[in-house]
């Protein structure tokens, strides 16, 4: 699959990523971690829900 986007080397000069700018990647990598995350559930609804009895046990024994 090819790149969408140039790699960090080339084509901004080595320029340091200012902090809007880094928020704005990192929130566009969230959308799509829960993009594919909710495909994934509604594709495997078994495993969802294992999932989700795993992660409710995990906090009932979460201790402060």
């Amino acid at each position: 699959m090819p790149e969408t986007q140039p790699s960090r080397d080339e084509g901004e000069d080595a320029l340091p990523e200012t902090a809007a700018q880094r928020r704005a990647r990192r929130a566009q990598f969230l959308r799509d971690l829960m993009e594919a995350r909710a495909l994934r559930d509604r594709v495997q609804p078994r495993r969802a829900r294992a999932a989700r009895m795993r992660q409710h046990m995990r906090m009932r024994t979460f201790r402060w």
